[in-house]
């Protein structure tokens, strides 16, 4: 349902973030453009890089092949009344963009509670949505004040919110999505390009998603060497004073504690047997001897991660390649948990 629209929603996001003219929509990709242009100052962490960066990922997910077969997968023929409340994370820009996707597919009215962190840009698209297809305009509902009421809530958050969410909304159909970390297994025998695509895994959004790289696994003869010298390209970050800020603190925390530390002067490597998210500008490791005996591992903590990027097939996990991380598609629904499926359980 609303294939189309979303296409041309694809091909705006695909202007604005390339600099590309669709005459068309001229006027919206301008807007786009202009928040992407001025977004670091409604929110630091939201760099003008990294705003485009998201626009020309969700262009690509937008593709017609991969709606079509999206289409075919969940057959929806008629509109429902049905509501569904978003409530939507804030720590990478327009976050919450496939869950509205997924509830105006499944031809259900989407009221979104959006995070004060990143609001602008996911209004702005619904505006959007709403000029390319006038029919959505009552489909797509933005809460502010007053609460309105709902059939089934998506809520996501750190995993102290998500506590809140369990309880306040038990009563209703729900999916509560808590705190998740990805994670990178490195054998070693990565080349230049593939250390290169790591960077972007491990930098992307300053480190905030959660399919930003936050740990990974090597060998235990694994050299840093070629791996520093491949991520040169990422020091831009530390020109981020919110970035900045975080990595001398961490820095000046672990020095205190006599942690061994790598450090290239913009990035932080930390060994630590922790799996949960390492800080802004720190990169935990942790060597491996067996990659049976590590996929063991992960499958047992499977609860607490997002993605695992390996450009190798590791028997008994589900793996993406280096560079993949930052662009899932339209099929990858966040937690594993499929958002289609629960919204059609609710008709």
């Amino acid at each position: 349902m609303y294939k189309d629209t979303f296409i041309t929603l694809g091909k705006i996001f695909n202007a604005a973030a390339t600099d590309r003219d669709f005459p068309e929509y001229q006027n919206e990709v301008k807007h786009l453009k202009d928040i992407a242009e001025n977004y670091h100052n409604y929110n630091g962490w939201f760099s003008k890089q990294f705003v485009k960066m998201q626009l020309l990922s969700l262009s690509k997910m937008l593709n017609e092949k991969d709606l079509d077969e999206f289409e075919a997968q969940y057959k929806v023929s008629k509109l429902s009344e049905k509501k569904v409340k978003i409530i939507a994370a804030g720590n990478i820009p327009l976050v919450c963009f496939h869950d509205i996707f997924c509830v105006l597919f499944s031809g259900k009215t989407c009221v979104a509670k959006f995070s004060q962190k990143d609001r602008l840009l996911p209004f702005a698209v619904m505006e959007i949505l709403k000029t390319i297809n006038p029919a959505l305009k009552d489909k797509l509902i933005e809460e502010k004040e007053q609460r309105i009421d709902f059939d089934g809530i998506i809520a996501t958050g750190s995993n102290n919110s998500s506590r809140y969410f369990d309880y306040y909304f038990s009563k209703y159909p729900h999916i509560i999505r808590r705190n998740r970390n990805s994670v990178a297994i490195l054998t070693g025998k990565e080349n230049k390009t593939d250390l290169e695509k790591l960077g972007a895994d491990i930098f992307a959004y300053y480190g905030l998603g959660c399919r930003s790289i936050s740990k990974i696994f090597v060998p235990q003869n694994y050299d840093f060497q070629d791996f520093f010298k491949n991520i040169v390209s990422f020091s831009y970050v530390i020109n981020n004073p919110k970035y900045a800020d975080n990595y001398d603190y961490n820095k000046a925390v672990y020095l205190m504690s006599e942690a061994n530390l790598l450090d290239n002067n913009f990035l932080l490597l930390k060994e630590d047997n922790n799996i949960l998210s390492s800080p802004i500008g720190v990169l935990f490791y942790e060597r491996y001897d067996n990659l049976e005996k590590l996929s063991e591992k992960l499958l047992s903590l499977s609860d607490n991660i997002q993605c695992v990027v390996s450009n190798n097939d590791i028997k008994g996990l589900k793996t993406e390649k280096l560079g993949a991380a930052q662009n899932p598609s339209i099929f990858d629904f966040a937690d594993g948990v499929n958002t289609m499926e629960f919204l059609q359980s609710l008709d």
